[in-house]
């Protein structure tokens, strides 16, 4: 079987690359700065997100690489939607100049203690997403008993043509 040429100025770019030190800590980030895999694929490495599918469940370095980067940014994200959802206090500075009567310039810090209320919005994502069961909006109701629906046909098409007997 005869093996394709490759092309001129075409650069195969192979798992081996992403396997030293240096190319992990790239990987891991990446995935901290918040890239999916199908970014860190295309744009970063130059292969198709599927290739960077395989390379994960082949080497687990590079596997393990991503999942550090992601659960790095994952868990900052997490503590902001708690932040969020329970409210916080945040320090604001105002810098204040004053022009004093002989001219002279007299510059002040002015800080503040400003209260951010609890967001419903993220309140409801965690509720739904970290106790679903009692917080999910569709409820399953399971019923038992028997249904006839042949009488109940019946009967509607009784009541429908005014001979209810009932």
């Amino acid at each position: 079987m005869a093996r394709k040429k490759k092309k001129p100025g075409l650069v195969r770019i192979t798992y081996h690359d992403w396997l030293t030190e240096d190319s992990l800590v790239k990987l891991e980030g990446w995935a901290r700065d918040g890239l999916t895999d199908k970014q860190i694929a295309t744009e970063k490495i130059g292969v198709t997100e599927r290739a960077l599918a395989s390379w994960k469940k082949d080497h687990s370095s590079i596997r393990s690489a991503l999942k550090r980067g992601k659960e790095v940014v994952d868990r900052e994200v997490e503590n902001a939607l708690l932040k969020s959802a329970k409210g916080f206090y945040v320090e604001e500075s105002k810098t204040i100049i004053e022009i004093m009567p002989d001219g002279e310039r007299k510059q002040r810090i002015e800080k503040t203690k400003k209260y951010i209320a609890p967001n419903s919005t993220s309140q409801i994502f965690w509720l739904k997403n970290r106790k679903s069961e009692e917080w999910r909006d569709r409820r399953e109701t399971e019923l038992s008993g028997n249904l006839n629906l042949a009488n109940t046909a019946l009967e509607i098409d009784e009541y429908l043509n005014g001979s209810d007997t009932t």
